[in-house]
């Protein structure tokens, strides 16, 4: 089917891989998949293409998608300022070459204003003057728009200012036009992981790579790496998450301690934790993760250690329990405001780090 379809068809299937993209993506949520899917049903029919034809799909599209084509569009739409309106006694021939002129590359004294601009850029940004640098750079692509150093440029400028969005949409732009000009995918990957998005950060750093060739530059490597540390981060971070959630969720189901406290009766491996049952099960308790998350909490916050140590209570519970006098009864234990407060204390999360970096071309 690739090879037979029309213009029209090739676009009816890149809308549909659009649409289809944006509910992975996390543009829509789950609950617009119905009128997503009602929707690509619609077009498909009606143009006669099939949007799970993989190879329809990448013929339509190649290899960027139709938002990455779009954006260009945005950019490059306004980029170069309409010629005035010809005269009615223009010829039709001296109308002809306006119309070719406004599409047409910048001659070679356009090119070299252009540069010259670029320069002033570069310097500003040397000088780290990142609103002028950006201004410099957008004088560069009204006079040629297409050029993916100058937009990649400014999305350097960009994310220095801080304008991490401005700066995806210019790297963006640029791979788009130029997917061989490596230092754009660089950019792209800073901003995407400016912005939160790891693993979008990892796919820009890695076509970088594939484009550099012979293994990719030690810039290039580091930034994949550093995206791809953030990426298994958030995964552990949603794996213990989802532990914790559930060690609670099982106090609560088996009537352990109120507020949100895990039952402890079972964390020390007891029926109850009740006074004179002798030494816990630690080994039980080690592969508890509820537990183990106590315990990295409590290693990580020295203060909540200070007030462990020095909570009179617990004081007065391990020199009975060093006596012989048995385990507490955890019940009565967690009665006390104190002890409850500091278990809950026990029970928090923790927090990440960030990364980036580049220069002018």
């Amino acid at each position: 089917m690739a090879s037979s379809t029309t213009p029209k068809q090739r676009l009816a299937l890149a809308i549909c891989d659009f649409l289809s993209t944006s509910l992975t993506d996390g543009t829509l949520t789950a609950e617009e998949k119905d009128s997503i899917d009602i929707a690509i049903n619609c077009i498909s029919e009606s143009f006669n293409v099939d949007p799970s034809d993989k190879a329809a799909v990448q013929s339509a599209i190649g290899n960027q998608s139709l938002f990455q084509i779009y954006s260009v569009y945005e950019k490059l739409k306004n980029a170069v300022p309409p010629k005035p309106a010809e005269s009615s006694s223009s010829s039709s021939t001296a109308a002809a070459g306006s119309s070719s002129s406004s599409t047409s590359e910048p001659t070679e004294e356009q090119k070299k204003q252009a540069e010259a601009l670029k320069s002033k850029g570069n310097a500003a940004m040397a000088a780290k003057d990142y609103p002028t640098a950006i201004d410099y750079y957008t004088q560069a692509l009204a006079i040629h728009p297409t050029n993916p150093i100058y937009l990649s440029n400014r999305a350097a400028a960009h994310s220095a200012n801080r304008d991490h969005e401005a700066a995806r949409a210019d790297a963006e732009a640029a791979v788009a036009i130029d997917p061989h000009y490596t230092k754009a995918w660089s950019r792209l990957g800073l901003a995407r992981f400016a912005l939160g998005d790891a693993k979008g950060a990892m796919e820009a750093y890695q076509k970088g790579i594939e484009y550099e060739g012979n293994g990719g530059s030690e810039a290039m490597k580091k930034g994949y790496e550093t995206a791809k540390r953030r990426v298994e981060e958030l995964a552990a971070e949603e794996s213990a998450a989802s532990s914790r959630g559930a060690g609670a969720g099982a106090g609560t189901r088996s009537g352990g301690g109120g507020g949100g406290l895990p039952d402890l009766g079972s964390l020390f491996g007891g029926g109850g934790g009740g006074g004179g049952g002798g030494m816990p099960d630690f080994a039980s308790i080690m592969n508890n993760p509820m537990f183990a998350s106590m315990a990295q909490n409590l290693m990580s916050n020295p203060d909540l250690m200070a007030n462990l140590m020095n909570n009179p209570r617990l004081r007065q519970l391990a020199d009975q329990f060093g006596r012989g006098g048995g385990m507490p009864d955890l019940g009565s234990l967690m009665s006390d405001p104190s002890i409850a407060e500091m278990a809950r204390n026990l029970m928090g999360g923790g927090g990440a780090g960030r990364g980036g970096g580049g220069s002018s071309s």
